[in-house]
């Protein structure tokens, strides 16, 4: 895991960058590892990723902090992304794969209304996705929305978002 990590920080290669993001994010299924990923200061070498300007690695980065999101600690340090991942949901393009990725991640981050007040700003984004998008997308647009319901806080916002 070590290696992978200072793999992703010293190559530039998009390809590299992919293998290295997926093997991680497989790892990432073993809580384990999740921790291990964690204390290597993998989580902000993966949350880097996500600048990048190759869809294919923001996409595999987006699914490897997803499988890192079931991890309490871990989410600690990934809600400093939600602004970031939120942006590329809004970006991205309609029912892409890194449109879904991004929509996974801010549906494992909303289950508990900790960073909900990150989301709000993208409140009329998902509620296009639900009307434009693909069933797939409007399942995972669902999923964070229900998630945002679930808090009393969110209510007015939901209620005032102009689509």
């Amino acid at each position: 895991l070590q290696k992978l990590i200072h793999l992703l920080q010293a190559t530039d290669d998009p390809l590299i960058q992919e293998q290295a993001l997926i093997t991680l994010g497989n790892s990432a299924a073993f809580s384990v590892n999740q921790d291990i990923i964690r204390n290597l200061d993998g989580l902000s070498v993966i949350g880097g990723m996500l600048s990048d300007c190759v869809p294919k690695v923001k996409e595999k980065a987006l699914n490897a902090l997803n499988n890192l999101s079931m991890n309490i600690k871990n989410q600690e340090e990934i809600q400093v992304y939600i602004t970031q991942v939120c942006r590329n949901v809004e970006s991205a393009p309609l029912n892409s794969d890194l449109q879904l990725a991004g929509l996974r991640l801010l549906t494992n981050m909303s289950v508990t209304s900790d960073y909900h007040h990150k989301m709000i700003n993208s409140i009329p984004c998902f509620l296009h996705l639900l009307s434009e998008g693909t069933e797939r997308t409007q399942i995972q647009v669902l999923k964070v929305l229900v998630n945002l319901s679930a808090n009393r806080a969110m209510t007015r916002h939901l209620l005032r978002a102009q689509v």
